[in-house]
């Protein structure tokens, strides 16, 4: 039934998020989902929530949220746009922004939607290698551009690009903008949000889906010029005018709530991360740096396909990348503590890796 098909969607290849099974007794850590639930807050406002008000569109604006994000991040309503889950925000970036004629330049590795999206939207591209250590170097973001992306902390390697780092390629780079992709800033980097009253042309993107274990709810948002914003919404409301329900509006103001209860789990996660890194070398494994809620790894004599299928007949799902620069890599989710000594046990009965 192709036939029907636009031509420009012939040869796309859409974005494969990971495995969402159902199986019992499954220890998950592919979708880099957080372990812990959301802010006592969240189920409080969700418990209270009207359910006659159902019959009425949300807020377009989604005032209240924006307000919320305003206060927490101290930053006007008019520098924040909110969207369904980042993905979305970051659909309507690479509308508003990079069809430009000159190229995208994105890192080589990186969150794979990026191609995904420039090659919906036809926008060329360009793919700047990582350095040995798998680490984002933005001095070499010098070729004339359309716009620049890179997530930070780097995804899928966990690793962070410092702050002034972003800051310098801000002061170079002045005539296109720079979308800074922050879905995992909260375990371990530093935001570039404290940039956006200093540069009109940085974007930075976030998420409630990690660090406020909100990824049901879909609730993505952005930082920027109101000029930015203003891009923004105008392509939004030629899209989806009403893109956060009146669920997503309530879950996200209560968690903005609570910032301790989210200081509480990131800590969790970032001890949890630390203590599994080291027995995952303790087995002979090379791990990056990690500044998220996942680990990237490699073991030095066996593949990441063999480990991937390995842990699966077990009941234990990480995520591996069919790509030749990292094809030998696993990423595997932070679970509870629980869960990563299942994980490091799997891997100590494997019969041929060393401890």
């Amino acid at each position: 039934m192709n036939k029907f098909w636009s031509p420009a969607i012939q040869s796309l290849v859409p974005y494969t998020p990971g495995e969402q099974p159902r199986i019992d007794g499954l220890t998950k850590l592919n979708t880099n989902e957080n372990p812990y639930p959301p802010s006592p807050a969240v189920e409080h406002a969700i418990k209270h929530f009207s359910v006659e008000r159902l019959r009425l569109y949300p807020d377009p604006d989604a005032g209240r949220l924006k307000d919320a994000l305003a206060s927490e991040y101290k930053l006007n309503r008019e520098q924040i746009f909110v969207g369904n889950g980042s993905d979305e925000v970051l659909a309507l970036a690479f509308m508003a922004f990079f069809r430009q004629t000159r190229p995208l330049l994105m890192p080589e590795i990186s969150y794979s939607f990026y191609d995904v999206y420039a090659n919906l939207f036809e926008i060329d591209y360009k793919k700047i290698p990582l350095d040995e250590s798998f680490r984002v170097q933005l001095s070499d973001y010098s070729h004339e551009n359309g716009g620049i992306i890179f997530a930070n902390p780097n995804a899928p390697t966990g690793i962070a690009i410092e702050l002034a780092d972003i800051e310098a390629l801000l002061k170079r780079n002045t005539e296109s903008l720079v979308l800074v992709d922050e879905a995992y800033v909260d375990f371990g980097a530093e935001s570039a949000t404290s940039l956006v009253n200093k540069y009109p042309n940085v974007l930075v993107v976030q998420t409630f889906s990690k660090s406020r274990s909100l990824a049901g709810l879909r609730i993505g948002y952005a930082f920027g010029h109101p000029e930015l914003i203003e891009a923004l919404e105008r392509v939004k409301n030629s899209f989806n005018s009403y893109p956060l329900d009146m669920f997503a509006i309530e879950a996200g103001c209560a968690s903005l709530s609570d910032r301790a209860y989210l200081n509480k789990t990131c800590q969790q996660i970032i001890a949890t991360r630390e203590r599994s890194a080291e027995a995952l070398e303790a087995l002979n494994f090379v791990v990056c740096p990690s500044s998220t809620n996942f680990l990237f790894a490699h073991h030095r004599t066996l593949t990441g396909a063999e480990l991937m299928t390995y842990l699966r007949e077990r009941k234990i799902l990480v995520r591996h990348f069919n790509k030749p620069e990292i094809a030998n890599y696993l990423r595997i989710t932070v679970g509870t503590d629980e869960e990563m000594e299942r994980l490091i046990a799997a891997l100590k009965a494997h019969p041929n890796i060393a401890s």
